[in-house]
Formats: C-alpha cells, sequence, structure tokens
C-alpha cells in the first residue's frame, strides 16, 4: 500500500497551523508535509512531531516573496545568492526534523525572459544545492507544475525534469511527481507512472503527490481512478511518500473514507 503523507498546508485548515499535526495523527496518518516551515522555529515543529508519533517527509526551501506571487527563484537569473542563503536555511530545517527531502521550487518566467539563460541558472543552482545537500543526506526535488494551477512556471511536463536530472547527473537530485499536475499537463497517467518508476532501483523519482482532478479535492473525486494508480504504484515497488496536496471538499477528518479503507486492519 502507498505510504500516505498528511499535506498540513491544505488540509486540516480548520485547525491552527499548529494543531494540524495532532489532527492528522489521530486521523491515522504516520507522515506529513507542507509548503514552508520558516514562520516557526524548528525546535517547535520538531517536538509536534515527536510527540504525535509524525515524521517530516518534505518541505519547499525559501521560495521568495511568496506573498506577492513568486513561486521560487532556482531558475531567476541575478537571484543566486538569495537562493543559496534561502536554501541554507531549509538544510539548517531538515537537519532539525530529520526530513530527507526539500523541493526547490523554479520560479515563474517574466515576460520577455531568456528561457536559455534561466535554464543555465537552474542548472547551475540545482547542481550547488544538491552537493550542498548531499552531505546532510538530503534529496533535492524539482516537480513539473501545470500551466492552468500556476501560469508562467519555468517547469510543467515530467520529460523535461528528467532530463535536467540527467544532465546535471546529481544522485541525490530527484522528481518531485505529483499526479494532478501530471494529469492537467499531459493524461496518460499509468502510462507515465510505469515509464518514470519503472525499476525502483533506477527511478528517479523521489516523491509523490495526490489530489482529484480537476477541482483538486480529494482523490476519490474526479476524472482519475486513484484506486488503480495505487495498485499499479504498489506493482512497480515504489516504496516512497505520497503527499496529499489536496483541498477537502468539506472537512479534512470526514473526506478521508479513500484513506481509511488503506489503513492496515
Amino acid at each position: 500500500m502507498p505510504r500516505f503523507a498528511a499535506n498540513l498546508s491544505t488540509m486540516y485548515t480548520e485547525h491552527k497551523f499548529l494543531d494540524r499535526f495532532a489532527a492528522a495523527a489521530r486521523d491515522g496518518f504516520k507522515a506529513v508535509e507542507f509548503l514552508f516551515p520558516y514562520e516557526f522555529a524548528p525546535g517547535t515543529l520538531a517536538e509536534l512531531l515527536s510527540a504525535n508519533g509524525l515524521i517530516q517527509v518534505l518541505f519547499n526551501a525559501p521560495p521568495g516573496d511568496f506573498k506577492a506571487g513568486e513561486r521560487g527563484c532556482t531558475a531567476l537569473p541575478g537571484r543566486e545568492t538569495e537562493f543559496r542563503k534561502g536554501f541554507l536555511r531549509a538544510l539548517e530545517y531538515a537537519r532539525v526534523l530529520n526530513c530527507p527531502r526539500v523541493h526547490a521550487m523554479a520560479g515563474l518566467v517574466a515576460s520577455g525572459a531568456d528561457r536559455a539563460r534561466m535554464r543555465d541558472t537552474y542548472v547551475a543552482n540545482l547542481a550547488w544545492a544538491a552537493e550542498q545537500a548531499q552531505a546532510e543526506g538530503v534529496d533535492v526535488l524539482i516537480e513539473p507544475i501545470a500551466v492552468r494551477n500556476i501560469p508562467g512556471y519555468f517547469l510543467n511536463l515530467q520529460q523535461e525534469a528528467h532530463d535536467l536530472i540527467a544532465e546535471i547527473g546529481k544522485p541525490n537530485l530527484k522528481v518531485q511527481m505529483d499526479l494532478f499536475h501530471c494529469q492537467v499537463a499531459e493524461g496518460d497517467l499509468a502510462i507515465k507512472i510505469r515509464k518514470y518508476l519503472g525499476d525502483p532501483k533506477q527511478s528517479r523519482v523521489g516523491h509523490m503527490q495526490i489530489a482529484g482532478v480537476p477541482e483538486r479535492y480529494e482523490p476519490s473525486f474526479g476524472e482519475v481512478n486513484y484506486d488503480y494508480l495505487f495498485d499499479l504504484i504498489d506493482d512497480l515497488g515504489y516504496e516512497g511518500w505520497m503527499g496529499c496536496e489536496y483541498t477537502p471538499r468539506a472537512g479534512t477528518s470526514e473526506g478521508l473514507d479513500w484513506f481509511r479503507k488503506r489503513l492496515p486492519a
């Protein structure tokens, strides 16, 4: 059975953020992810993880001015110092939270931007970040995101991400395969899962995420047959985590029938 991690940025929003850890644990989750930890001291978050028997599986490096609409700066020329300072801060949190993955958001393509220069910046920053993270035992993740959801995002397609990783050649640089974004941007999910998971010992997929399509509700709601995909992912031997980055239609706990039926008896 896939191992599911509650995304505390999108789930349990009926609770204050620091109360979401306990809520997720009560519902049977053993792991959590979220967008950003930087509003809170790492020790505070580590205590909540420990108190609730949870592990942290993923968070994002600082994304620039998120409230102003920025979605990362890894690929933005002229922002290299900001990116690298922020990524080192992320590694400090990863160390305290014992979190093995950090997602580096690429950023938005501005009107008239030179995409070739952006790609060069992206490659250089990712290579540097992977080197820094390797010493900490941390994987650096990149995520293709559908244009419908983040217009102008630099990285959109699964193959683009895999090509970049192959070019950079760092063993701890991996793909965050969000099946919601993959379906919206490309479709053909089962074929892509077979292609990119393939032999789990060779796969460069370091983390997966799910949500119903098209509304981004629970995976049990919408056009994607997740029961089929979960069985396929099991058959392929994927042993990583699957983040539940969706927006509950009503209360979070009330919408977890899809999850409860997959809990061990």
